[in-house]
């Protein structure tokens, strides 16, 4: 006997939906079924017993991690940098915007004590960013520090930041820095100074570029363009920089800045790529101008382009396309050859000052 095709349909659509539900019914037990590892947040002390010894030279380590949620490029400049009597944890550098960053930590809750010491710092060494790393920050000074951001000027930023490490059952630990108090960008602009309209183009113009980096590329983790012709990136070794900048004569350039240490250090290590010269010039798929600059302490080595920052908007978004070209490639080209020199050549010391 054959079936009509309406009572065929039916049958199928019957035996469909009775899949489907087995179906879900299936993921529900599963997902009933799955089974989540215990979050921890572990002691402090545990992992770094003692803060001069351990957490500090961690911290001096892990500086880009640090600087990726503070939103600069930072590289470190001393350790135990002395004002006076006292001695400052981390003295460090925003590349992007070539300003004084001073770092103190404690592997405790905040307290007064650091408090006076991280102003005293301040002052010191005349810094623009005020980080303050601790395993918790107490109300009256997380309110202090937002007190700070708010009455001082646009170049003074204040940060609070507490660590934490986390762990997944007996996983491997994992740690976090989280930014607590920062400073509210709308509030500090507002008093900003009025720059000029040129120094306005330029702040558009980096914005645009850190931002693409940073997104798609993870090149940086600067987040705030500034009204300067340059915008300097870590090349992941203290003293070399790549930068992107309006030179004089309409030029663009892209480059490796080399300025680790003396003079004599900083053309030793040019002349030890020049050796390379023609090797680098064909995996980077361009000549490149070789600057040694003999009456300047450091070197660079560049590509240029023709380009001003008054130019169109067509042309300023080809000039920033090529930027970030020609920086993405000196990265690749230079980068392991960075590694090697710093495996093979006795490598360069951040200063450590004695404590007194």
């Amino acid at each position: 006997m054959r079936w009509p095709k309406a009572a065929q349909q039916a049958t199928v659509a019957v035996l469909n939906m009775h899949s489907d539900a087995c179906e879900v019914g299936t993921n529900i037990t599963l997902i009933m079924m799955k089974e989540f590892g215990q979050l921890k947040r572990l002691n402090l002390k545990s992992v770094w017993a003692k803060e001069a010894y351990d957490f500090t030279p961690w911290l001096a380590d892990n500086m880009q991690k640090l600087g990726e949620a503070l939103g600069m490029d930072l590289e470190l400049e001393t350790r135990e940098a002395s004002v006076g009597d006292f001695s400052l944890d981390l003295l460090a550098k925003d590349l992007g915007r070539g300003r004084t960053v001073i770092i103190e930590n404690q592997l405790t809750v905040t307290d007064h004590d650091h408090l006076g010491k991280l102003l005293t710092y301040a002052a010191g060494f005349n810094a623009s960013a005020i980080v303050w790393i601790a395993e918790a920050i107490r109300e009256e000074h997380r309110q202090a520090l937002e007190w700070l951001n708010q009455r001082t000027d646009e170049e003074t930023e204040f940060f609070g930041v507490i660590v934490e490490v986390l762990q997944i059952d007996n996983s491997k630990p994992a740690f976090n820095f989280k930014p607590i108090v920062f400073p509210n960008e709308w509030q500090k602009t507002k008093n900003r100074p009025t720059s000029t309209p040129k120094g306005e183009l330029y702040r558009a113009y980096f914005q645009k570029l850190i931002d693409e980096l940073r997104d798609n590329h993870k090149f940086t983790g600067a987040r705030v363009g500034q009204p300067q012709n340059w915008y300097s990136f870590p090349a992941g070794f203290k003293g070399f920089y790549y930068s992107a900048s309006f030179a004089q004569g309409g030029r663009v350039r892209a480059e490796i800045y080399i300025g680790p240490g003396e003079r004599d250090q900083n053309k030793q290590m040019f002349d030890w790529l020049s050796k390379e010269k023609e090797v680098i010039e064909q995996e980077f798929g361009a000549t490149l101008d070789w600057e040694r600059l003999d009456d300047n302490k450091a070197s660079r080595i560049a590509i240029y382009r023709t380009g001003s920052i008054t130019s169109d908007p067509a042309i300023l978004q080809e000039i920033r396309f090529w930027s970030i070209e020609q920086l993405l490639k000196f990265k690749k080209v230079f980068g392991p050859r960075l590694k090697r020199y710093s495996s093979t050549i006795k490598p360069i010391p951040v200063g450590v000052e004695a404590e007194t």
